[in-house]
Protein backbone atom coordinates (compact mmCIF):
# COMPACT_ATOMS: atom_id res chain seq x y z
CA UNK A 1 0.00 0.00 0.00
CA UNK A 2 1.30 3.33 -0.87
CA UNK A 3 0.31 4.79 2.52
CA UNK A 4 2.36 2.17 4.47
CA UNK A 5 5.35 1.94 2.02
CA UNK A 6 6.02 5.41 1.73
CA UNK A 7 5.79 6.33 5.63
CA UNK A 8 8.05 3.43 6.12
CA UNK A 9 10.86 4.73 3.58
CA UNK A 10 11.01 8.13 5.08
CA UNK A 11 10.63 6.82 8.99
CA UNK A 12 14.13 4.51 7.75
CA UNK A 13 15.88 7.70 6.43
CA UNK A 14 14.94 9.51 9.21
CA UNK A 15 16.13 7.19 11.54
CA UNK A 16 19.58 6.74 10.47
CA UNK A 17 20.32 9.79 9.93
CA UNK A 18 18.94 10.42 13.68
CA UNK A 19 21.45 7.23 14.91
CA UNK A 20 24.23 8.01 13.27
CA UNK A 21 24.41 11.78 14.62
CA UNK A 22 22.96 10.75 18.08
CA UNK A 23 25.92 7.74 18.14
CA UNK A 24 28.56 10.33 16.83
CA UNK A 25 27.61 12.25 19.75
CA UNK A 26 27.42 9.62 22.35
CA UNK A 27 30.88 7.88 21.43
CA UNK A 28 32.63 11.51 21.23
CA UNK A 29 31.26 11.64 24.89
CA UNK A 30 32.26 8.36 26.28
CA UNK A 31 35.97 8.88 24.37
CA UNK A 32 36.27 11.62 26.43
CA UNK A 33 35.26 10.26 29.82
CA UNK A 34 37.71 7.15 29.35
CA UNK A 35 40.54 9.15 28.57
CA UNK A 36 39.60 10.88 31.98
CA UNK A 37 39.40 7.54 33.83
CA UNK A 38 42.73 6.52 32.11
CA UNK A 39 44.56 9.22 33.23
CA UNK A 40 43.29 9.11 36.31
CA UNK A 41 44.73 5.63 36.69
CA UNK A 42 41.11 4.07 37.00
CA UNK A 43 41.61 2.41 32.85
CA UNK A 44 44.34 0.90 31.61
CA UNK A 45 45.39 3.25 28.74
CA UNK A 46 45.49 0.32 26.39
CA UNK A 47 42.12 -1.08 26.50
CA UNK A 48 40.66 2.78 25.78
CA UNK A 49 39.03 1.56 23.04
CA UNK A 50 38.29 -2.07 24.34
CA UNK A 51 36.04 0.06 27.15
CA UNK A 52 34.78 2.69 25.04
CA UNK A 53 33.24 -0.02 23.07
CA UNK A 54 31.67 -2.16 25.66
CA UNK A 55 30.26 1.84 27.21
CA UNK A 56 28.98 2.26 24.00
CA UNK A 57 27.20 -1.04 23.75
CA UNK A 58 25.82 -0.74 27.17
CA UNK A 59 24.03 2.98 26.26
CA UNK A 60 22.90 1.76 22.84
CA UNK A 61 19.17 0.79 24.23
CA UNK A 62 19.25 4.39 25.04
CA UNK A 63 20.47 5.87 21.92
CA UNK A 64 17.78 3.80 19.52
CA UNK A 65 14.82 4.85 21.26
CA UNK A 66 15.57 8.10 21.46
CA UNK A 67 16.04 7.54 17.53
CA UNK A 68 12.77 6.10 16.96
CA UNK A 69 11.15 8.79 19.03
CA UNK A 70 12.99 11.71 17.19
CA UNK A 71 12.07 9.73 13.67
CA UNK A 72 9.03 9.69 14.17
CA UNK A 73 7.95 12.90 15.56
CA UNK A 74 10.31 14.79 12.70
CA UNK A 75 8.77 12.77 9.90
CA UNK A 76 5.20 13.55 11.35
CA UNK A 77 6.01 16.73 12.04
CA UNK A 78 7.08 17.40 8.17
CA UNK A 79 4.24 15.53 6.83
CA UNK A 80 2.27 18.27 8.94
CA UNK A 81 4.33 21.15 7.29
CA UNK A 82 4.15 20.23 4.30
CA UNK A 83 0.77 19.53 4.27
CA UNK A 84 1.02 16.14 3.31
CA UNK A 85 -0.92 14.76 6.68
CA UNK A 86 -3.97 17.00 4.96
CA UNK A 87 -3.95 15.11 1.74
CA UNK A 88 -4.08 11.63 4.09
CA UNK A 89 -6.75 12.86 6.26
CA UNK A 90 -8.75 13.54 3.16
CA UNK A 91 -8.31 10.32 1.55
CA UNK A 92 -9.80 8.52 4.88
CA UNK A 93 -6.57 8.00 6.68
CA UNK A 94 -6.95 8.95 10.49
CA UNK A 95 -4.49 9.21 13.56
CA UNK A 96 -5.35 5.68 14.42
CA UNK A 97 -4.52 4.16 11.10
CA UNK A 98 -1.28 5.63 11.60
CA UNK A 99 -0.62 3.09 14.20
CA UNK A 100 -0.22 0.30 12.59
CA UNK A 101 2.81 1.13 9.91
CA UNK A 102 4.30 3.05 12.84
CA UNK A 103 4.63 -0.92 14.71
CA UNK A 104 5.26 -2.41 11.83
CA UNK A 105 8.68 0.11 11.03
CA UNK A 106 9.29 0.13 14.88
CA UNK A 107 9.14 -4.18 16.18
CA UNK A 108 12.49 -4.74 14.87
CA UNK A 109 14.18 -2.14 16.83
CA UNK A 110 12.20 -3.02 19.64
CA UNK A 111 13.46 -6.29 19.63
CA UNK A 112 16.87 -4.88 19.68
CA UNK A 113 16.56 -2.83 22.10
CA UNK A 114 14.77 -5.67 24.62
CA UNK A 115 17.79 -7.81 23.58
CA UNK A 116 20.39 -5.23 24.07
CA UNK A 117 18.95 -4.25 27.10
CA UNK A 118 18.08 -7.56 28.86
CA UNK A 119 21.13 -9.16 27.23
CA UNK A 120 23.66 -6.72 26.06
CA UNK A 121 23.53 -4.09 29.16
CA UNK A 122 24.74 -6.46 31.74
CA UNK A 123 27.52 -8.38 29.47
CA UNK A 124 29.12 -4.99 28.62
CA UNK A 125 28.76 -3.82 31.99
CA UNK A 126 30.58 -6.96 33.35
CA UNK A 127 33.37 -6.65 30.91
CA UNK A 128 34.16 -2.99 31.68
CA UNK A 129 34.02 -3.85 35.24
CA UNK A 130 36.23 -6.52 34.98
CA UNK A 131 38.94 -5.09 32.46
CA UNK A 132 38.99 -1.94 35.68
CA UNK A 133 39.01 -4.57 38.66
CA UNK A 134 42.13 -6.49 37.04
CA UNK A 135 44.26 -2.68 36.48
CA UNK A 136 43.10 -2.12 39.61
CA UNK A 137 44.38 -5.15 41.29
CA UNK A 138 47.94 -5.70 39.97
CA UNK A 139 50.57 -5.24 42.28
CA UNK A 140 52.00 -2.17 43.71
CA UNK A 141 55.12 -2.13 41.40
CA UNK A 142 53.12 -2.70 38.29
CA UNK A 143 52.10 0.82 39.24
CA UNK A 144 54.67 2.61 39.08
CA UNK A 145 55.52 4.67 35.96
CA UNK A 146 58.64 6.76 35.82
CA UNK A 147 58.61 10.32 36.62
CA UNK A 148 54.64 9.95 38.20
CA UNK A 149 53.91 9.21 41.52
CA UNK A 150 51.29 6.64 41.98
CA UNK A 151 49.07 5.21 44.90
CA UNK A 152 48.45 1.82 45.92
CA UNK A 153 45.09 0.62 45.63
CA UNK A 154 44.39 0.47 49.52
CA UNK A 155 45.83 4.86 49.16
CA UNK A 156 48.27 3.53 52.18
CA UNK A 157 51.07 4.06 49.57
CA UNK A 158 53.18 6.48 47.38
CA UNK A 159 55.66 5.21 44.66
CA UNK A 160 57.98 7.32 42.89
CA UNK A 161 60.57 6.20 40.49
CA UNK A 162 63.01 8.68 38.29
CA UNK A 163 63.48 6.06 35.67
CA UNK A 164 63.73 2.41 34.93
CA UNK A 165 65.50 -0.39 33.16
CA UNK A 166 63.63 -1.75 29.52
CA UNK A 167 62.78 -5.29 31.41
CA UNK A 168 61.04 -2.86 34.58
CA UNK A 169 62.72 -5.07 37.03
CA UNK A 170 65.52 -2.20 38.08
CA UNK A 171 64.92 1.18 38.71
CA UNK A 172 66.81 4.28 40.48
CA UNK A 173 65.89 7.17 42.45
CA UNK A 174 63.19 5.45 44.55
CA UNK A 175 60.50 7.08 46.76
CA UNK A 176 58.00 5.42 48.96
CA UNK A 177 55.86 6.78 51.80
CA UNK A 178 53.72 4.45 53.97
CA UNK A 179 50.80 4.31 56.59
CA UNK A 180 50.56 1.04 57.98
CA UNK A 181 49.64 -0.09 61.52
CA UNK A 182 49.47 3.65 63.31
CA UNK A 183 52.63 4.24 62.03
CA UNK A 184 54.44 6.27 58.94
CA UNK A 185 57.10 5.71 57.34
CA UNK A 186 59.17 6.98 54.13
CA UNK A 187 62.17 5.56 52.59
CA UNK A 188 64.78 6.84 49.88
CA UNK A 189 66.65 4.88 47.84
CA UNK A 190 69.39 5.43 45.35
CA UNK A 191 68.27 1.99 42.95
CA UNK A 192 66.05 -0.88 43.17
CA UNK A 193 65.67 -4.07 42.07
CA UNK A 194 63.19 -6.80 42.33
CA UNK A 195 64.12 -10.27 42.89
CA UNK A 196 62.72 -13.41 43.23
CA UNK A 197 63.43 -15.55 46.31
CA UNK A 198 61.88 -18.81 46.76
CA UNK A 199 59.28 -18.56 44.39
CA UNK A 200 57.96 -15.23 46.20
CA UNK A 201 58.82 -11.50 44.90
CA UNK A 202 60.45 -8.57 46.93
CA UNK A 203 61.97 -5.41 46.26
CA UNK A 204 65.03 -4.86 47.14
CA UNK A 205 66.27 -1.09 47.88
CA UNK A 206 70.18 -0.49 47.86
CA UNK A 207 72.10 2.59 49.35
CA UNK A 208 69.05 4.85 50.79
CA UNK A 209 67.23 6.03 54.33
CA UNK A 210 64.08 5.38 56.17
CA UNK A 211 62.09 7.52 58.21
CA UNK A 212 59.84 6.31 60.72
CA UNK A 213 57.18 8.25 62.83
CA UNK A 214 54.04 6.78 64.79
CA UNK A 215 50.75 8.74 64.30
CA UNK A 216 50.05 9.30 67.55
CA UNK A 217 53.72 10.67 68.50
CA UNK A 218 56.37 13.29 67.86
CA UNK A 219 59.09 10.84 67.41
CA UNK A 220 61.26 10.60 64.49
CA UNK A 221 63.59 7.43 64.11
CA UNK A 222 65.90 7.80 61.01
CA UNK A 223 67.63 5.04 59.75
CA UNK A 224 70.42 4.70 56.80
CA UNK A 225 70.99 1.02 55.03
CA UNK A 226 72.86 -0.69 52.26
CA UNK A 227 70.24 -3.38 51.38
CA UNK A 228 66.75 -3.08 52.63
CA UNK A 229 63.98 -6.30 51.21
CA UNK A 230 60.61 -5.89 51.34
CA UNK A 231 57.95 -8.63 50.26
CA UNK A 232 55.76 -7.36 47.34
CA UNK A 233 51.87 -8.42 47.31
CA UNK A 234 50.05 -10.87 45.34
CA UNK A 235 49.16 -10.17 41.25
CA UNK A 236 46.21 -8.77 39.74
CA UNK A 237 45.23 -12.52 39.12
CA UNK A 238 42.78 -12.52 41.99
CA UNK A 239 39.75 -10.52 40.50
CA UNK A 240 37.22 -9.46 43.27
CA UNK A 241 33.50 -10.51 42.69
CA UNK A 242 31.61 -7.63 41.76
CA UNK A 243 28.09 -8.52 42.60
CA UNK A 244 26.39 -5.48 41.64
CA UNK A 245 22.87 -5.86 39.73
CA UNK A 246 23.91 -3.79 36.62
CA UNK A 247 26.33 -6.38 36.34
CA UNK A 248 24.17 -9.40 36.85
CA UNK A 249 22.32 -11.23 34.16
CA UNK A 250 18.65 -10.78 33.84
CA UNK A 251 18.05 -14.79 34.76
CA UNK A 252 20.21 -14.45 37.72
CA UNK A 253 18.19 -11.06 39.01
CA UNK A 254 15.01 -12.81 38.67
CA UNK A 255 16.34 -16.29 40.44
CA UNK A 256 17.50 -13.49 43.13
CA UNK A 257 14.60 -11.25 43.34
CA UNK A 258 15.95 -9.30 46.25
CA UNK A 259 14.82 -5.01 45.72
CA UNK A 260 18.06 -3.81 44.44
CA UNK A 261 17.99 -7.23 41.82
CA UNK A 262 14.36 -6.14 40.82
CA UNK A 263 14.86 -2.40 40.51
CA UNK A 264 17.69 -3.24 37.88
CA UNK A 265 15.12 -5.61 36.28
CA UNK A 266 12.21 -3.13 36.23
CA UNK A 267 15.09 -0.59 34.35
CA UNK A 268 15.75 -3.48 31.50
CA UNK A 269 12.45 -3.94 31.07
CA UNK A 270 11.09 -0.78 31.67
CA UNK A 271 13.21 0.19 28.13
CA UNK A 272 11.50 -1.80 26.25
CA UNK A 273 8.34 -0.46 27.34
CA UNK A 274 8.95 2.72 27.32
CA UNK A 275 9.94 2.77 23.71
CA UNK A 276 7.15 0.79 22.45
CA UNK A 277 5.01 3.99 24.40
CA UNK A 278 7.46 6.35 22.15
CA UNK A 279 6.17 5.34 19.37
CA UNK A 280 2.66 6.15 20.77
CA UNK A 281 3.56 9.73 21.99
CA UNK A 282 5.69 10.56 18.71
CA UNK A 283 2.50 10.19 17.03
CA UNK A 284 0.26 12.00 19.43
CA UNK A 285 2.61 15.02 19.56
CA UNK A 286 3.93 15.05 15.65
CA UNK A 287 0.89 17.69 15.20
CA UNK A 288 2.48 21.02 13.83
CA UNK A 289 1.02 24.31 12.54
CA UNK A 290 2.10 25.14 8.99
CA UNK A 291 2.18 28.50 9.56
CA UNK A 292 4.77 28.16 12.96
CA UNK A 293 6.95 25.25 12.11
CA UNK A 294 8.05 21.90 14.00
CA UNK A 295 10.47 22.61 16.24
CA UNK A 296 8.07 23.70 19.24
CA UNK A 297 6.82 19.88 19.00
CA UNK A 298 10.49 19.09 18.74
CA UNK A 299 11.24 20.48 22.00
CA UNK A 300 8.31 19.01 23.72
CA UNK A 301 9.35 15.51 22.16
CA UNK A 302 12.59 15.88 23.83
CA UNK A 303 11.65 17.51 27.11
CA UNK A 304 9.17 14.58 27.52
CA UNK A 305 11.63 11.56 26.90
CA UNK A 306 14.07 13.62 29.26
CA UNK A 307 10.79 13.23 32.01
CA UNK A 308 9.94 9.94 30.50
CA UNK A 309 13.96 8.60 31.15
CA UNK A 310 14.53 9.67 34.34
CA UNK A 311 11.04 8.30 35.84
CA UNK A 312 13.18 5.07 34.83
CA UNK A 313 16.14 5.65 36.82
CA UNK A 314 13.91 6.98 39.68
CA UNK A 315 12.38 4.15 39.88
CA UNK A 316 14.47 1.81 40.16
CA UNK A 317 16.07 3.42 43.24
CA UNK A 318 12.29 3.36 44.87
CA UNK A 319 12.20 0.50 43.83
CA UNK A 320 15.50 -1.06 45.28
CA UNK A 321 15.05 1.01 48.35
CA UNK A 322 11.31 -0.90 48.92
CA UNK A 323 9.06 2.59 48.77
CA UNK A 324 7.38 0.85 45.71
CA UNK A 325 6.77 -2.53 44.27
CA UNK A 326 7.64 -3.40 40.54
CA UNK A 327 5.15 -4.22 39.17
CA UNK A 328 2.97 -1.50 40.88
CA UNK A 329 5.62 1.08 39.31
CA UNK A 330 5.89 -0.52 36.02
CA UNK A 331 1.78 -0.66 35.90
CA UNK A 332 1.68 2.81 37.05
CA UNK A 333 4.63 4.55 34.99
CA UNK A 334 4.22 2.84 31.85
CA UNK A 335 0.79 1.61 31.86
CA UNK A 336 -0.11 5.44 32.85
CA UNK A 337 1.20 6.64 30.48
CA UNK A 338 -0.13 3.93 27.24
CA UNK A 339 -3.27 5.01 28.88
CA UNK A 340 -3.14 8.47 29.05
CA UNK A 341 -1.56 9.18 25.00
CA UNK A 342 -4.15 6.63 23.77
CA UNK A 343 -6.51 8.70 25.25
CA UNK A 344 -4.89 11.99 23.85
CA UNK A 345 -4.71 10.30 20.79
CA UNK A 346 -8.13 9.30 20.74
CA UNK A 347 -9.31 13.08 21.29
CA UNK A 348 -7.24 14.11 18.28
CA UNK A 349 -8.68 11.29 15.89
CA UNK A 350 -11.89 12.28 16.75
CA UNK A 351 -12.27 15.56 17.38
CA UNK A 352 -13.16 16.23 20.47
CA UNK A 353 -13.73 19.01 22.38
CA UNK A 354 -13.61 19.83 26.06
CA UNK A 355 -16.38 22.38 26.47
CA UNK A 356 -16.86 24.18 29.30
CA UNK A 357 -19.95 26.56 30.53
CA UNK A 358 -18.90 29.96 30.16
CA UNK A 359 -20.42 32.28 32.94
CA UNK A 360 -21.53 35.20 31.22
CA UNK A 361 -21.07 38.47 33.21
CA UNK A 362 -23.72 40.78 33.97
CA UNK A 363 -23.57 43.90 32.13
CA UNK A 364 -26.58 45.72 33.05
CA UNK A 365 -30.04 44.72 34.23
CA UNK A 366 -32.67 43.18 31.58
CA UNK A 367 -34.12 45.05 28.95
CA UNK A 368 -37.38 46.81 29.78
Amino acid sequence: MLFQSSLRKELSRSFGATFVVLFTIVVTMMLIRTLRLAAKGSVNPSEVFLVLAYTSLGYLPTILSLCLFIAVVGTLSRMYRDSEMVIWFSSGQGLTNFVRPLYQFSWPILVVIAVLALVGWPWANSQTQGLRDRYQARGDIDRVAPGEFQESPGRNRVFFIDKDTADGTTASNIFISQVEHNEQSVTSAQSGRIETIDGKRFLVLRNGQRLERPLDQSDLQISEFQAYGSLLGGKASSMPNDERPRVRSTTNLLSQPTPPNLGQFSWRIGMLLAAANFVLLALTVSSANPRVGRSGNMLFALFAFVIYYNLLNLGESWIASGRFGMANYLLVLHGGVFVATLLWLLKRHNNWVLRLPLRRAATGGPAA
